[in-house]
């Protein structure tokens, strides 16, 4: 009789600490289309998507956003694109 009858036993759960939440959704013009950029409260981006998404949606709704990611906290993070691209931009603060 085989022993892998059955499942598996689950294996004990780790303690590692957990991500950090992403603080601001950055909606910004990309070659003509619209990506939303989400960053850690040190503006470190943990993910980029089509801002068309029903997640973005979701993600911004009732939430007012700031336009403009011209300031010098944002240099780095948002260095790829222009600065009339970083003029027209929608910064979003994510509740946490």
């Amino acid at each position: 009789m085989s022993q892998s009858f059955g499942r598996e036993t689950p294996t004990a759960h780790s303690q590692n600490p957990h991500r950090q939440p992403a603080r601001f959704l950055v909606v910004i013009d990309s070659g003509g289309s619209p990506v939303a950029r989400l960053f850690l409260d040190t503006r470190e981006q943990v993910a980029e998507f089509d801002a068309g998404t029903e997640e973005a949606a979701q993600m911004t709704a009732g939430l007012l956003p700031t336009q403009g990611a011209d300031g010098p906290e944002w240099d780095r993070a948002l260095e790829g694109h222009s600065h009339a691209e970083r003029q027209l931009a929608d910064v979003y603060t994510l509740p946490v």
